[in-house]
């Protein structure tokens, strides 16, 4: 028997974890409150910690872990940029993390997003359950014959590619990493990032957070942007420099954004704040704004990305249990 505790859980977590756990004698204590220096204490028992993406996994967090016997802290999603990693090799305290769930979930939560907000989806939903079937102010354009910029083609964004290539799109892509095989097969054209910022008439970002990446979406770059042009952000918040966002949205400068992350979402996204004033003045003045649409951070909230995430966790606690390496590609670096 090994002992799990489990933070900021919600109800689809306990039931996609206990339906992975079978018969490995997985003990989850789950808990409604977010991981921290202030809450570590929790962890008492437990020989590893299951998080998310809102923890705050530093090194006076991992200290308070190690000093109560925590060996692993395996992250129930794919980004890692919440844990000291440099800590946790000090303090022998091993990190893994869910990289191999569904890229689909997330892939198709952007194009969801950049249909419903070019064609006014929201908008007109809301207007016909009025009975206002007024079609003013619902223009969109086709997507046909137009250029995505996909800023990131790992897993998820190659298949963002595609599933835009279907309409009919001009695929350009920017990354570090080439994918050339990938590239040639599905006539994507790499291109420097000014080129893909000039050009798109949908630009979607598919990268993860690292000192490099941080606001790679300023105001810079948004001056380059057609004012037409729609950007999509599934990945991490910080890609994006909210202020510079804000003002080109409020001078035209832009043509629509579609938010599934933010730079602040702490405190904020995951919970019900339905009748109290948001204190974040930022994320009230998008909310205020026709031409943004936002959801709280729910890409990869689809029953095969849960069922994903929870494998690849049980696998690794059992691999922490019987001595075993964790599953391939789960070790960030």
């Amino acid at each position: 028997m090994v002992t799990v505790a489990v933070y900021d859980t919600k109800p689809y977590d306990r039931e996609s974890l206990q339906k992975a756990t079978g018969t490995t004698g997985i003990q989850w204590r789950f808990l409604d409150f977010r991981l921290m220096a202030e809450t570590a204490s929790s962890a008492g028992g437990s020989e590893a910690v299951c998080v998310f993406v809102h923890d705050q996994v530093d090194r006076r967090c991992l200290e308070a872990l190690a000093k109560q016997g925590v060996k692993l802290v395996v992250l129930r999603c794919a980004g890692f940029n919440n844990v000291d990693l440099a800590a946790a090799r000090e303090l022998d305290i091993a990190v893994t993390r869910a990289a191999e769930y569904s890229p689909h979930a997330v892939a198709e939560h952007a194009v969801a997003l950049l249909l419903t907000l070019n064609r006014k989806i929201h908008r007109a939903y809301n207007r016909v359950r009025d009975q206002n079937f007024a079609l003013t102010g619902l223009v969109g354009f086709d997507l046909y014959g137009k250029t995505a910029g996909i800023l990131g083609t790992g897993k998820i964004g190659r298949i963002a590619a595609e599933i835009l290539k279907g309409f009919g799109m001009r695929i350009l892509a920017y990354d570090l990493f080439l994918q050339a095989d990938w590239a040639k097969a599905h006539g994507v054209e790499y291109v420097d990032i000014d080129v893909l910022a000039r050009e798109s008439d949908v630009l979607s970002l598919h990268l993860p957070l690292t000192p490099k990446t941080k606001f790679i979406i300023h105001r810079g770059t948004l001056e380059l942007m057609k004012p037409s042009a729609i950007l999509i952000n599934v990945s991490r918040g910080k890609l994006v420099d909210t202020a510079a966002l804000i003002e080109a949205l409020k001078s035209g400068k832009l043509g629509g954004v579609a938010l599934d992350v933010y730079e602040e979402e702490e405190g904020i996204f995951y919970e019900d704040l339905s009748g109290l004033i948001l204190q974040d003045d930022e994320l009230s003045r998008l909310l205020s704004l026709p031409n943004v649409l936002i959801t709280a951070h729910q890409a990869f909230l689809t029953s095969e990305a849960l069922s994903d995430i929870s494998r690849v966790t049980v696998e690794n606690i059992m691999a922490l249990v019987e001595g075993r390496p964790f599953a391939k590609g789960t070790m960030p670096e």
